[in-house]
């Protein structure tokens, strides 16, 4: 197994880059959509969240409210570390579970954990190991027009919530590779295929004994 970390900010583009690689062959474990299905309504987690943060966080149609529960958690640094203390557990097992499944194969991973280029950039042990990290790096004033048009952000919220995050240069500092996603589709695609070829000539992970 090749496993290859993908980091980049909100409106870098990200989510592009990921799936350009499963069009190329590659396996995604995708952290948020792993805690998407695991805050299903009636799971433990949905339960646990319901009971700490109330029922507001509960949207008419009984599933969670994402933007309800990032409201909370977005300026209440207690609020954040209860919401991670409740999900990331039982993320971490299942993250681990298909790892383990593709580790005794010759199979590219991408995985796209958030975070993942925080604790990169202070130093901290990876969760996860991995041959490479591929970094998505677009300009603010460029992010911050995608999340207006295709988000619905304003542009103070776009800002806020990229100044929250690692700066551009930090999280150039940890890459491997880096895709420049300043530009159009067509030359994203370009770079989504050299970056592909670049991680499948990575080492790859041997199989824990």
């Amino acid at each position: 197994m090749i496993s290859v970390g993908l980091t980049g900010g909100i409106g870098s583009g990200k989510s592009t880059v990921a799936s350009g690689f499963v069009e190329h062959g590659a396996v995604l474990i995708d952290a948020d959509a792993i805690v998407r299905s695991q805050q299903a309504p009636s799971s433990p987690v949905f339960v646990a969240m319901v009971e700490r943060f109330g029922d507001h966080i509960v949207a008419p149609d009984g599933t969670l409210d994402r933007g309800a529960v990032a409201a909370i958690v977005f300026n209440d640094p207690d609020a954040l570390a209860d919401l991670n203390a409740i999900t990331h557990p039982p993320v971490g097992r299942e993250i681990r579970r298909r790892l383990s499944e593709l580790e005794p194969t010759d199979r590219l991973v991408v995985l796209d954990i958030p975070l993942l280029g925080e604790g990169l950039a202070q130093g901290r042990r990876p969760r996860y190991q991995t041959s490479g990290i591929l970094v998505v790096d677009t300009p603010t004033d460029i992010a911050v027009e995608r999340l207006v048009t295709s988000r619905g952000f304003s542009a103070d919220d776009a800002r806020a919530r990229i100044a929250a995050q690692l700066s551009r240069e930090e999280r150039l500092a940890i890459a491997d590779w880096v895709i420049d996603n300043s530009g159009g589709l067509d030359e994203l695609e370009a770079a989504i295929g050299a970056a592909f070829r670049w991680a499948s000539a990575l080492p790859h992970i041997d199989p824990a004994p």
